[in-house]
C-alpha cells in the first residue's frame, strides 16, 4: 500500500498538484510545528522552512516537534529534522535566518505556490504580506491567542491584505506612571521588569523601549528627581555582594523614594498616596519562612513572604553577576537580562513588583500570573494551535483548486455558539498603503542610473506624472518639487539597491494617481538604453473621490475572494443589521474584553491576532 494512498483517493486530481507544489513556511513555533506536520502528511512535494529563534523550555509543552534535547537548537534545522521521519517523499530545507534578511528577495518568494504565516511579531508579518504581494504568491495568514485563533488568506488584488486594517504598535507606559504613579499590576510589573531589574543587573532605563519618555518635558521636574533616584541606585549596585546590599536596595526602592513620592502633596489629592516599607518590620516576620516559598508560583504570596524571595532572589542574582564580571577583563561590563524562563530573574521581578503593589494599595499577582504578563504572552492552547493550522491546509486546498470564490475568514472563539465560525468576505480596503497601489519592478542599472533618470526619464516622460509629486523609501523622502537635492547622486549612493521599495506619492490636488510602489532589481542594462526603466507597460490608476465616504462592497461569493484580517472588521450598519440576523442562525462571535485585561500582546483584535508563542 502507497503511503499517499489515501491522500490520493480524498484529494482527487489536486494530490498531484499537491505533489508538485513549492511551499514556504515562516514560523517554526506554536502554529509553525502543527502546520508543518500537517504538510508534510499531506504530501506537499517540496517546503521550505524559515525561523530565526531557538528552542526554549516553555515550548515543549507545545511544541511538539521539539524534545529536552533540543533546547537552544535552531528551531527550523529540528523542525526539519523531525518531520522528515513523517514522510521520507517530502523535501524539507531549513533556513536558520530572519525572513526579511536580502536573500529572501521578490524571485524567492515567486518562487513558491503559497507562503503561510506563522509568526508571532507585527513586523515580520508586515514584511511577508508586503512580499507576497509584490511577487503575487498567495498568502495564508494565521494567529492564535489562548482559545482564539484565524485563518485568512490573502491574495493580490482580490482580498483584504494584512494592513487593510490598522494594527495597534506594541505597548509602552509614560515613565512618571511607572516610577511614580502606578495603578494597576501592569504599571508595578514593568516598573520591577524594565526599571529596577536593569538599574542593577542590566542597563540603563533610557534604553528600555517600554518606558515612553515622550511626555517628559510635560513632568521635567519630576523626570529630573527620577534621573537621580536612578543615579543613586547605580551608587548602590557597586555594593553588590556585601551584607548591606539587600538592605540598601530595599531602603532606596520601597522607603526613601516612596516618603520622597509622599512629600508631593499636590499627587495624592485624588488619590491615596503609598505606604512605605520598613526593612526590619517585616524582616521580623520573614524570620520562619523559607525561601522555597518561591516554588509556589500559583499562589498569591504574602508580604512578608514577598520579602523572602526578594531577598534570596537578589542574592542568587547577585552572584552570578559577579562570577560573571570575574572571568576576565573583557566581562567587566557583564550584565544579567530578565528571562521568563529563568527562575532567578523571575523570582526577583515577582517579588519586588508585589512589594511595590502593597505600598500602592494594588491587587497583587501570583509568580505564574507575573510571567504571564512580564512575558508579554497569553498562555497559548496546543489544541488551538492543532485547530488553527488544519484550518491553513484546508484553505491551501481551495488556493490550490482555483476555487478562491468559496474561500472564508475563518476563526475560533471558545464562548461562541460554534467553536468554529466564518465571516463574508472583503475586497482590498482601497486606502491601503500596501495593498491599495500600482506595483510593478524598476529595472536600474547601478553604475549609471542617478535619480534623475527616474524622475525625468520614467515618471514624467514615460508615466506621465506631472510636477508635484515625490519619491520615498523606507528611510524617507528622497525627492519632492522642494527637495531636488539628491537629483544628481547615483541610486545606489542613497541607499537603494536590489528588492528595496520606492513609493511613489501623486500630490496632484484635482486628480492624483494612487501610490506607485517600485520594486528595484539591479541589472547592466545595454548602453544605448536607459539606465532605469519599467519593464512592463504600466497603467495607474485615479483615486476613487468616493473611496473615504461609500461602504466596501462584498465580493460576490461566485467572483473569486479570499477572506479578511481578524476578528473585528469595521462594517457598515446595514452589514451591522444583516450580521445580526445571520447570528440568530450561526452562533455569532461575541467578543468580550474584560476591562481587567493585562496582557501586553503586539498587536489589536482588529486583524490577525498575534500571541509570543515563540
Amino acid at each position: 500500500m502507497g503511503r499517499d494512498r489515501y491522500s490520493r483517493q480524498s484529494l482527487g486530481a489536486l494530490h498531484g498538484r499537491i505533489k508538485q507544489s513549492r511551499i514556504l513556511m515562516v514560523g517554526a513555533g506554536g502554529i509553525g510545528c502543527e502546520l508543518l506536520k500537517n504538510l508534510v502528511l499531506t504530501g506537499f512535494g517540496e517546503i521550505h522552512i524559515v525561523d530565526l529563534d531557538t528552542i526554549d523550555l516553555s515550548n515543549l509543552n507545545r511544541q511538539f516537534l521539539f524534545r529536552h534535547e533540543h533546547i537552544k537548537k535552531s528551531k527550523a534545522v529540528v523542525a526539519k529534522e523531525s518531520a522528515a521521519t513523517f514522510n521520507p517523499n517530502v523535501k524539507l530545507e531549513a533556513h536558520h535566518a530572519n525572513i526579511k534578511d536580502s536573500h529572501f528577495n521578490l524571485e524567492f518568494f515567486q518562487s513558491f505556490n503559497i507562503v503561510f504565516n506563522a509568526l508571532d511579531n507585527l513586523d515580520a508579518r508586515r514584511h511577508v504580506n508586503k512580499m507576497c504581494l509584490a511577487a503575487d504568491v498567495p498568502l495564508i495568514e494565521s494567529g492564535t491567542t489562548g482559545f482564539n485563533g484565524q485563518v485568512q488568506v490573502i491574495k493580490k488584488g482580490l482580498t483584504e491584505c494584512y494592513d487593510c486594517n490598522t494594527k495597534e504598535t506594541p505597548k509602552t507606559f509614560p515613565v512618571c506612571t511607572i516610577r511614580s504613579t502606578p495603578s494597576q499590576p501592569i504599571h508595578c510589573i514593568v516598573w520591577a521588569k524594565s526599571y529596577l531589574f536593569t538599574e542593577i543587573f542590566g542597563t540603563s532605563e533610557d534604553e528600555i523601549p517600554e518606558l515612553d519618555h515622550s511626555d517628559d518635558s510635560e513632568n521635567a521636574e519630576e523626570i529630573e528627581n527620577l534621573r537621580q533616584e536612578s543615579h543613586a541606585l547605580k551608587q548602590i549596585r557597586n555594593s553588590i555582594g556585601s551584607d548591606e546590599f539587600p538592605r540598601q536596595v530595599f531602603d532606596k526602592v520601597f522607603q526613601d523614594d516612596i516618603n520622597r513620592l509622599r512629600n508631593m502633596e499636590d499627587m495624592w489629592k485624588t488619590r491615596p498616596p503609598p505606604l512605605a516599607l520598613d526593612f526590619d518590620q517585616i524582616a521580623n516576620k520573614a524570620q520562619i519562612i523559607d525561601a522555597a516559598v518561591s516554588q509556589r508560583d500559583q499562589t498569591t504570596w504574602t508580604l512578608a513572604e514577598n520579602f523572602v524571595v526578594f531577598r534570596d532572589s537578589l542574592r542568587r542574582l547577585s552572584v552570578r553577576l559577579m562570577r560573571a564580571q570575574s572571568l576576565g577583563p573583557d566581562t567587566a561590563s557583564a550584565i544579567l537580562s530578565f528571562d521568563k524562563d529563568d527562575d532567578d530573574t523571575l523570582d526577583f521581578v515577582a517579588a519586588t513588583a508585589n512589594l511595590r503593589s502593597f505600598i500602592f494599595g494594588i491587587e497583587t499577582r501570583s509568580k505564574f500570573d507575573i510571567k504571564q504578563i512580564a512575558g508579554n504572552i497569553i498562555p497559548a492552547i496546543a489544541t488551538t494551535n492543532a485547530m488553527t493550522a488544519g484550518l491553513c491546509v484546508l484553505q491551501a486546498f481551495k488556493v490550490m483548486r482555483d476555487e478562491l470564490g468559496k474561500a472564508k475568514m475563518v476563526f475560533l472563539e471558545r464562548s461562541a455558539a460554534r467553536v468554529i465560525n466564518t465571516d463574508t468576505l472583503k475586497p482590498p480596503n482601497p486606502e491601503c498603503s500596501v495593498c491599495g497601489v500600482t506595483q510593478s519592478r524598476l529595472l536600474v542599472d547601478p553604475a549609471r542610473a542617478t535619480l534623475n533618470h527616474l524622475v525625468e526619464d520614467v515618471l514624467r516622460t514615460q508615466l506621465g506624472y506631472g510636477e508635484e509629486f515625490s519619491v520615498n523609501n523606507e528611510v524617507g523622502t528622497l525627492y519632492d518639487p522642494e527637495l531636488d537635492d539628491n537629483l544628481s547622486k547615483k541610486i545606489i549612493d542613497l541607499g537603494i539597491k536590489s528588492d528595496s521599495f520606492l513609493t511613489i506619492i501623486d500630490d496632484d490636488e484635482e486628480n492624483p494617481r494612487v501610490n506607485l510602489s517600485l520594486s528595484v532589481l539591479e541589472q547592466t542594462l545595454p548602453d544605448d538604453s536607459k539606465p532605469v526603466l519599467v519593464p512592463h507597460k504600466l497603467t495607474i490608476d485615479r483615486k476613487a473621490k468616493s473611496s473615504t465616504t461609500q461602504p466596501w462592497k462584498e465580493i460576490p461569493t461566485a467572483v473569486p475572494t479570499l477572506n479578511g484580517t481578524g476578528f473585528k472588521r469595521k462594517r457598515s450598519p446595514g452589514e451591522i443589521e444583516d450580521q445580526q440576523d445571520r447570528s440568530m442562525k450561526r452562533g455569532k462571535i461575541q467578543k468580550n474584553v474584560s476591562n481587567d485585561e493585562l496582557v501586553i500582546v503586539d498587536d489589536s483584535s482588529n486583524g490577525a491576532i498575534i500571541i509570543e508563542d515563540d
